[in-house]
């Protein structure tokens, strides 16, 4: 084995581990004659210019059809997804240096750093054990993550539920890899792919593909796998819960669509058919369908907003399992685009959640009343992520929606095999433009409340990840080929 060739292969890895060791270092040797104030800047700009470097080596590494004989791939959706989730951890770090109230800065960084490790490996993987080590690694530094405010319950609750969740997750997760490996002989997506063809449907193989979907559930937070979701959102610390909505699901669905399309594609089957017929995409479908549904009727009975955002995280899962079922004729194009864009929106929308809560309290819907008055910067921003996340255009929200529909709709129309679940998700849309100007309206229409009528302060930091963030939605919904022709 070539290990040059490995090394070459995992430099952004190995980027982002070097600057999570530099920060716990830096701060072990310097942090004691400092504020923890100061501890936290040199921990974030240790940490920026890690994923500065992991974007540089991902540019460096370059496209391959497989690296590390076969461990590994290369292509255009490791690219884009590498720098996507390195673009959000950045935003989240820079996020963290004037929001956060942290005792461990360093740790808190560093673990932002191994967990954005397992993400751009996780876009990498065409193995089953190194997809599981990359996707472990990203899921137990986000257990952390969420319980890294010690001082309150609420986050203590929302690591408790999120690790036991995940933990199953994991067990269905790897069961249903060792029913495949045996199954196969393999544990390389393109072997088990071949085998697949030549062997064709069995209970075993529906058994196997299962359990996956159940793990897969869970990590997208889709129905009915979605209940660790709203309580880890609420309670976890703000940018934590940002990095949990954003970078996760990108590589998360990113990952699982390089096993579902190019490792297990021959057990397919249609989407047209009945839930007990074989293959992965009548119950993906399902999974779409009942994601739409309860993540959008839901969230109309919210008063917390990140429970909100929390349910609208799931509805907008049920899209992008759309995305998935209609990139095995239409590519990954569509569903990147649209998973990365929500990204962008949701890191926006926490991002104005933790300024406003650093300035007082940011838990109930009504908090946000008269934003426009205490913040305009805050309020514009904040519209432009909700509508954003709405699809109202000439947003990227409205574009990535357009593509994921379209392309479904190609396939026949609404009489066409995913017909019924497009003609759905774009119903329930209106449901959801419906939660997102209930807040609006607070922002922008509301009066303030008396106790809660103070200017908000905007750090710098903050700023540039409100104004970069709303800037890149508005230049992506009206230049959306600035991504889709990565594809």
């Amino acid at each position: 084995m070539n290990y040059t060739e490995l090394l070459h292969a995992l430099l952004p890895e190995t980027a982002l581990v070097v600057g999570a060791l530099l920060a716990l270092t830096f701060d072990l040797i310097f942090g004691a004659r400092q504020t923890r104030e100061n501890r936290l800047h040199a921990a974030v700009i240790i940490g920026s210019l890690a994923v500065v470097a992991a974007m540089y080596g991902t540019f460096s590494v370059g496209l391959a059809d497989s690296a590390f004989g076969g461990v590994l791939v290369l292509d255009e959706l490791t690219l884009a997804s590498r720098l996507g989730v390195l673009m959000l951890a950045w935003l989240t770090l820079t996020l963290t240096g004037s929001t956060a109230r942290l005792r461990h800065p360093a740790e808190f960084v560093a673990i932002v750093l191994f967990a954005t490790a397992g993400f751009t490996l996780m876009a990498a993987a065409q193995q089953l054990l190194v997809a599981f080590l990359a996707l472990e690694l990203a899921s137990l530094s986000l257990y952390i993550l969420a319980g890294f405010d010690k001082s309150r319950p609420e986050s203590a609750e929302a690591a408790l539920k999120y690790f036991l969740f995940g933990g199953m997750s994991a067990a269905f997760l790897l069961f249903g890899f060792s029913l495949i490996y045996g199954l196969t002989g393999s544990i390389e997506l393109h072997p088990i792919a071949d085998q697949l063809a030549r062997q064709g449907q069995s209970p075993l193989l529906s058994l196997a593909l299962v359990m996956v979907l159940v793990a897969f559930g869970f990590k997208a937070a889709a129905a009915p796998f979605h209940l660790w979701a709203p309580d880890v959102y609420e309670g976890a610390p703000v940018v934590s819960s940002a990095l949990i909505a954003s970078a996760s699901k990108l590589a998360g669905f990113t990952l699982f669509v390089r096993l579902l399309w190019p490792g297990f594609g021959p057990a397919a089957g249609s989407v047209s058919t009945a839930v007990g017929s074989p293959g992965w995409l009548p119950i993906v479908a399902c999974l779409s369908a009942a994601s739409l549904l309860l993540g959008n009727f839901a969230a109309l009975a919210q008063s917390n907003v990140r429970r909100l955002l929390a349910y609208s995280a799931i509805a907008h899962a049920g899209v992008m399992l759309l995305g998935v079922i209609v990139a095995g004729d239409a590519g990954l194009g569509p569903l990147f685009y649209y998973v990365f864009t929500y990204g962008l929106a949701t890191v926006g929308a926490f991002a104005v959640i933790a300024v406003v809560e650093r300035a007082g309290r940011c838990q109930k819907i009504t908090d946000l009343a008269g934003l426009y008055r205490r913040s305009p910067l805050l309020a514009g921003c904040f519209a432009v992520y909700l509508l954003s996340l709405a699809g109202i255009p000439p947003l990227a929200g409205f574009f990535g929606k357009f593509t994921v529909f379209a392309a479904a709709l190609k396939l026949g129309g609404l009489a066409g095999p995913a017909g019924w679940l497009a003609l759905l998700a774009i119903a329930l849309s209106a449901v959801a433009l419906y939660y997102y100007l209930v807040m609006l309206k607070q922002a922008l229409v509301a009066a303030p409340a008396d106790t809660a009528s103070a200017p908000v302060p905007v750090p710098a930091d903050a700023a540039i990840v409100l104004v970069f963030t709303a800037l890149l939605l508005v230049l992506l919904g009206l230049f959306p080929s600035l991504v889709l022709r990565i594809f």
